[in-house]
């Protein structure tokens, strides 16, 4: 019986022989093209940047928004996936640790902008000023229980974006490294 075309049929999207182009040294190639390095140094400036940005918002709209931690925690990803090219473990963590730090830290920031403004001095003046003293009256007063979990979302998102998107190719040759250990 004679084997027709079915219309309906999905067509394939990989060749059955893709799969044998691919050997661990690809694997190997991966693993070495990553850089814990140039991870942190991008989350640092992902989270400098950020605080930068919101400080601006927030004197822009005389407003603070809270959820623009999960913001920061995307670009903290993002940033430490671009720079980082990881594909292991570490890079999540360092992602979801950097958003955690960087969401209390730009809080500290917007909060002494806006203490700032209302003393009629410059920001780098009041943070010059914090003591040992003035860190118990800030967590009371000015960190809410909202910041903390916008602080645990961002560091959930900044672990998602964290580690690099591979392909097909790339994951089998990663998976081919990772047996031949």
């Amino acid at each position: 019986m004679p084997t027709s075309k079915q219309p309906l049929r999905l067509r394939r999207r990989h060749a059955p022989t893709d799969a044998a182009q691919v050997s661990a040294e690809d694997g190997v190639r991966l693993v070495n093209a990553q850089s814990m390095r140039n991870a942190l140094v991008a989350g640092l400036i992902s989270v400098v940047v950020f605080s930068i940005l919101w400080v601006m918002l927030t004197r822009l709209t005389d407003r603070v928004f809270p959820w623009m931690t999960v913001l920061l925690g995307f670009m903290t990803g993002y940033a430490i996936r671009r720079a980082g090219r990881g594909v292991d473990a570490r890079f999540p963590i360092l992602a979801g640790s950097l958003a955690l730090l960087g969401s209390l830290v730009a809080n500290i920031v917007v909060a002494a902008s806006n203490k700032a403004e209302t003393l009629g001095v410059g920001t780098l003046e009041v943070l010059r000023s914090v003591t040992l003293m003035t860190w118990p009256v800030y967590f009371d007063e000015v960190i809410t229980a909202a910041d903390y979990i916008f602080a645990v979302i961002a560091a959930v998102v900044a672990a998602f974006y964290a580690n690099r998107r591979l392909t097909r190719k790339q994951y089998r040759a990663l998976r081919l490294y990772e047996e031949q250990l």
